[in-house]
């Protein structure tokens, strides 16, 4: 990576370096409640920063993609688990619950159709083979759960049917969408599938996403259970709940790779995990906010953190507390370098037409199918459709298929159309989301879900 276009870093060097993240870092403290009330988004003002300090504008930040897919891979994926713990943590909705329904359907088949249909563009309009079309579906198939913030529950105690659908949705695409990425690859030579595709079907199919969820759930629930033990029996392993969180984030991840599963789900299923520990110990009809707000004033946090009322709340909710200020920090290195590498890399003239198509077309479509039969009204029916959010998770899936020794010319060509459409997706999506949910809310939508 070339940080500067012209030598190495000399101190003034440094200086502007520590400048400009001073001024971002300020900027985000700034900007969270005037931003919920003006039709833009972080994202974009991260994004417009990267686009301004790389090649294309004060050029300190040269940065090319394909060169530096394996930075970019790691920064990207530490930023998508740490979104779908988060993410599991907001999800206090038992798992029997009929609110559930749409976001399954619509991580499952929706997202399998939108593969499909992108797939299909590719082969005829691109003039891509099955396997680099199909990898490019499975790219840009999966919603962001990092970027649709301001679309998601706003915490344990939300469930409304829309933020619900579209936070649950985005946190199990990521990882669905991982075996028609290996699919790709196979039908590209780059990962063995077996013959007629059995080895893909038996092992990255059947094994691996519920493998997944299986590995997330136990490690989430046994780590859980085992510090509230120790804290509500023995006053121990009190404080200290971030490195809880990074460790189980860390290890559920971690497991889930060595087990040949997929640690997207497996993240998101530990985080979901430690939120039933909460529920079950609070019990249903009580939220976490009214429990905590029933503790005397007078009350340590480490009298707090292990009573037997309290406990399992407190842990969440710090734990959680700490995880949304990691989400923050992680969407704003990768929307530095997207913008970095925007300015770095030519996009393509089918960008032009593909992307309307996708975001326009492919997603409502797609998301209409997955509707069918649910419960939502018409309008909600249209934001679900609308706010297909694509981002961090898709800018992932790229660096990975680069990784696998992608051909150049393809490498290229996906890396130019996925870099439009998440660059499109946060501007559009940024500039629409304040109006259209304050029109949401004052339309009576926003609130309890009703069956």
């Amino acid at each position: 990576m070339r940080w500067l276009v012209r030598g190495g870093l000399g101190s003034l060097d440094y200086t502007i370096w520590y400048l400009i993240v001073g001024a971002i870092f300020i900027l985000m403290a700034l900007s969270g409640t005037v931003l919920q009330r003006l039709p833009l988004s972080s994202s974009m003002l991260y994004l417009a920063a990267g686009f301004l300090i790389g090649s294309s504008g004060l050029a300190l930040l040269d940065f090319d993609p394909i060169d530096q897919a394996a930075i970019v891979e790691r920064i990207t994926e530490v930023a998508v688990i740490v979104s779908l713990f988060t993410s599991g943590l907001k999800l206090r909705v038992p798992l029997r619950d009929p609110l559930w329904r749409l976001p399954v359907v619509l991580a499952f088949g929706s997202m399998a159709l939108t593969v499909g249909l992108i797939a299909l563009i590719g082969v005829l309009a691109l003039g891509l083979p099955l396997g680099a079309a199909i990898l490019l579906g499975a790219i840009l198939a999966p919603t962001d759960p990092v970027l649709a913030s301001d679309v998601q529950v706003s915490g344990p105690r939300d469930r409304d049917r829309l933020r619900f659908t579209l936070t649950g949705e985005a946190s199990l695409n990521d990882g669905t969408a991982f075996p028609f990425v290996m699919l790709g690859l196979g039908l590209l030579g780059l990962h063995e599938i077996g013959e007629s595709g059995w080895r893909w079907l038996a092992v990255d199919v059947l094994w691996a996403i519920p493998g997944g969820l299986l590995i997330g759930g136990v490690l989430g629930t046994v780590a859980g259970n085992l510090i509230l033990y120790l804290r509500r029996v023995h006053q121990e392993s009190v404080g200290l709940d971030d490195f809880l969180a990074l460790g189980l984030i860390a290890l559920s991840y971690g497991v889930a790779l060595l087990l040949h599963t997929y640690g997207f789900l497996a993240v998101f299923a530990a985080g979901l995990a430690l939120r039933k520990i909460e529920e079950r110990s609070s019990g249903s009809e009580q939220e976490p906010e009214d429990v905590m707000d029933a503790i005397p004033a007078e009350e340590t946090a480490a009298v707090t953190a292990t009573h037997p009322d309290t406990a399992a709340v407190y842990m969440t909710q710090s734990v959680l507390g700490f995880t949304e200020q990691l989400e923050r920090i992680g969407e704003v290195a990768v929307m530095l370098m997207v913008g970095a590498m925007i300015s770095t890399v030519a996009i393509p003239f089918a960008a032009l037409w593909f992307v309307p198509l996708l975001l326009l077309g492919v997603r409502p479509v797609a998301a209409g199918i997955g509707t069918i039969g649910s419960a939502v009204t018409r309008e909600q029916r249209a934001f679900i459709g609308w706010f297909g959010i694509r981002g961090i998770g898709s800018i992932y899936y790229l660096m990975f298929a680069i990784e696998q020794n992608l051909p150049d010319d393809t490498a290229r060509l996906l890396t130019g159309i996925t870099l439009a459409v998440v660059a499109t997706s946060v501007i559009v999506h940024g500039i629409s989301v304040t109006p259209l949910m304050r029109r949401y809310t004052e339309d009576g939508e926003d609130g309890e879900e009703q069956e």
